[in-house]
């Protein structure tokens, strides 16, 4: 009787410390918030991060950033929300703070975020870059009309767990250049994991959809946008890519193949990539075609 006791001991004790290691808060470096954002700037940055392919569902008519269509994955279907400038629909409420712990930490208002919003990757953007983009939403439009509900079934819907999640896999942090690279390449590669979140789509992901970063850009055979294509500089360069090629297809949607992106990926282009500066475009294609 005193060896069960001492097992179930043992395991209440292994079983707390998990759950306060699973359970407790993850965040990043501190930002500085007091600095002034430029509504202007964050008006490309909204363009750069690819919020109005996500958040606007064009294909019905919906309007600018006022939610998007769902997005389909195996742990249900995520819309997304309203984040235009209403204080009830949309994100009008919300101060820099709690913008900047959805975009830095994963943590919203109404509790921890789900992965299908690429925080993994905007934590990466500078303190500037944050209090620009808030900027620029609380200057947007508001539309009174809330996004449709996202469908989660059970035992995904429990936002809680998504605290466990995040302990495992989720590392809070600002992106650090390369030293020994050129600022054209380090400015493509925080463009790929950072706010342009290539990596989200064309990289694969585990049973509990976590990135597996080691195989980052190879491709992923499905998920929020369906079957993503790798984009190592091996599989470009097969498809017949150099970087001025590339920077032409992210700007029109043409491949050098004759074919034309559409899907997913034609929405990135129509609505984010063909909005980017040459210098922004030269610069991811640089660094991809390196890698």
């Amino acid at each position: 009787m005193k060896k069960t006791w001492l097992v179930l001991g043992v395991l209440a004790v292994v079983g707390l410390g998990a759950a306060a290691y699973l359970l407790k808060p993850v965040s990043g470096p501190a930002r500085d918030l007091t600095l002034v954002g430029d509504a202007a700037r964050g008006d490309y940055l909204i363009r750069l991060g690819g919020c109005v392919a996500c958040h606007t569902d064009a294909a019905n008519g919906g309007a600018y950033l006022a939610g998007g269509a769902g997005l389909e994955t195996p742990f249900g279907t995520f819309v997304p929300p309203n984040i235009t400038s209403d204080a009830q629909a949309g994100i009008g409420s919300w101060t820099v703070q709690q913008f900047s712990d959805a975009m830095s930490n994963g943590m919203g208002p109404q509790g921890h975020l789900y992965p299908a919003f690429p925080y993994e990757n905007y934590t990466l953007m500078s303190d500037q870059e944050i209090v620009d983009l808030f900027a620029a939403l609380m200057a947007t439009e508001p539309v009174a009309t809330p996004a449709a509900d996202s469908d989660i079934p059970f035992p995904f819907n429990i936002r809680l767990a998504m605290a466990g999640w995040q302990n495992l896999f989720f590392r809070p942090a600002r992106f650090e250049p390369d030293p020994d690279q050129s600022d054209l390449y380090n400015r493509g590669k925080y463009l790929a994991y950072g706010p342009a979140h290539c990596v989200a789509c064309h990289t694969p992901r585990n049973a509990v959809g976590a990135l597996e970063w080691d195989q980052a850009l190879t491709g992923s055979p499905g998920g929020t946008g369906g079957r993503a294509p790798a984009l190592t500089a091996e599989a470009l360069v097969a498809e017949g890519y150099d970087v001025a090629t590339l920077v032409q297809t992210l700007k029109d949607g043409f491949t050098p193949g004759f074919d034309v992106l559409g899907g997913s990926m034609g929405e990135v282009i129509s609505d984010s990539t063909s909005h980017w500066t040459d210098d922004d475009l030269t610069a991811l294609a640089t660094y991809l075609l390196t890698e």
